[in-house]
């Protein structure tokens, strides 16, 4: 038996949200924790799964509001790290007037990439039944190579492993590379969750089952998720492909975690039902979920500290279909 259901690596930061406006009409920005590897361990602690985040943080004011949001939110803090010379990262997230979101990082340097290999804790990794990781950690080294060493330990031990590329080009230095790092993601991964953006820059093809079929060909990846925003979702694992579509609501404040959430849902199905194999059934049974689950995110600010309990999920679902 392993001690945790899932870890994941990566960067756990400050997410400054507008909320409202002062009395001169300047932007009132709030500071919610925030990191994509950490978002999804929330979802999943609230559907009652154990898990444990590998990163690191300044040892300033906010790095331990992010430590103490952890603790609350049930999430293990045995891998976090704490670095005396670099402040934690910080994010800056404005929404656009069509909803969608616009990311400015504080982030050169920030604590986040500073996490060494040697820091990485073997046995978190062997006693986690997946390992979990995207794209931001592959930006800058040290943390390029403590990702690189944690997926080999993962692979080592037997564990699954999954990724979600979660694409932020302003931390590139060039796209070239934000691309060959992400197909080192694609090459170490069994489940896969991808939007529909980041499909298209990676494979430049419009038609999103020819998309995958061109991923799935370099890297047969088992169990492929794709996130379509307002068009839904889709899950492609073996000969078998489902969508289903969003669950849409008038109260959506910002888009900011949705696909965390996403992310931590289909993890939460994978746990109880493996990533090979499975029917159109169970796929759309995880989507739907999942979509459920990411609408109601959308309607809060910030993601980290209110995840939605499986009752609100169940109830949205219910409520959607009668």
């Amino acid at each position: 038996m392993k001690k945790y259901d899932v870890a994941a690596i990566g960067e756990l930061l400050i997410d400054f949200t507008q909320n409202g406006t002062s009395s001169q009409g300047n932007p009132i920005f709030e500071a919610n924790p925030g990191g994509a590897p950490c978002n999804v361990l929330a979802m999943l602690q609230k559907l009652g799964h154990q898990t444990a985040f590998i990163g690191k943080v300044g040892e300033d004011g906010f790095g331990h509001q992010l430590e103490q949001s952890l603790l609350e939110t049930g999430i293990s803090t045995t891998g976090l790290c704490f670095d005396k010379d670099i402040h934690t990262t910080l994010a800056i997230v404005q929404t656009k007037p069509d909803g969608d979101r616009d990311f400015s990082f504080y982030r050169k340097p920030g604590a986040d990439i500073m996490l060494r290999p040697d820091e990485i804790k073997e046995e978190l990794i062997k006693n986690s039944k997946i390992f979990h990781f995207g794209s931001l950690s592959l930006t800058d080294s040290p943390v390029r190579e403590a990702t690189i060493r944690a997926i080999e330990l993962a692979e080592n031990a037997g564990t699954w492993i999954s990724f979600d590329p979660n694409l932020r080009k302003p931390l590139w230095d060039t796209e070239d590379h934000a691309k060959k790092q992400i197909r080192y993601g694609l090459k170490h991964c069994h489940i896969l969750k991808i939007s529909d953006d980041e499909i298209l820059w990676l494979t430049g093809e419009t038609d999103y089952d020819k998309a995958v079929a061109s991923i799935q060909e370099e890297f047969s990846i088992p169990l492929l998720l794709l996130s379509l925003g307002k068009s839904g979702s889709r899950a492609y694992c073996g000969r078998q492909m489902a969508q289903m579509p969003p669950f849409l609501h008038d109260n959506t404040i910002e888009t900011t975690g949705a696909g965390d959430t996403f992310m931590g849902c289909i993890l939460h199905g994978v746990l109880q039902y493996g990533y090979k194999d499975l029917s159109q059934q169970t796929l759309e049974n995880m989507l739907t979920f999942a979509n459920a689950a990411a609408s109601i995110i959308t309607t809060r600010r910030g993601a980290l500290r209110v995840m939605p309990e499986e009752k609100e999920i169940q109830e949205c679902i219910k409520g959607t279909r009668t």
